[in-house]
């Protein structure tokens, strides 16, 4: 490991290694996977096989879209699974006076 004088570096050069350092950081658990990767494809190689062979392809599970649980009184294509942030038109019916009952499917 280098060891640096940080006294007799300027203020510019100063940023700049502390630029370099974040950025080493930020990158050194991609780099050592990047590295562990390349060893494993090298075994596997070595062995007849390639990695995609023994490890199969990777596939995300994605989710079905969760099931409405309120609709737009005047507007049935206007849904709300019940999920995340209330539409405007929901916050809007229970101003009116509506219920959450009122609006279910």
């Amino acid at each position: 490991m280098a060891d640096y004088d940080l006294e007799a570096l300027s203020l510019g050069e100063l940023k700049k290694m502390q630029k370099d350092v974040a950025k080493a950081i930020s990158t050194f658990e991609d780099r050592q996977k990047a590295e562990a990767r390349a060893k494993v494809e090298a075994l596997a190689r070595e062995l007849g096989y390639s990695l995609t062979e023994l490890v199969g392809t990777e596939t995300k599970s994605s989710r079905a879209p969760a099931a409405a649980k309120y609709r737009h009184p005047e507007n049935p294509a206007l849904t709300w699974s019940g999920r995340g942030r209330k539409p405007q038109w929901f916050v809007e019916a229970l101003a009116a006076g509506k219920s959450k009952d009122d609006l279910a499917v």
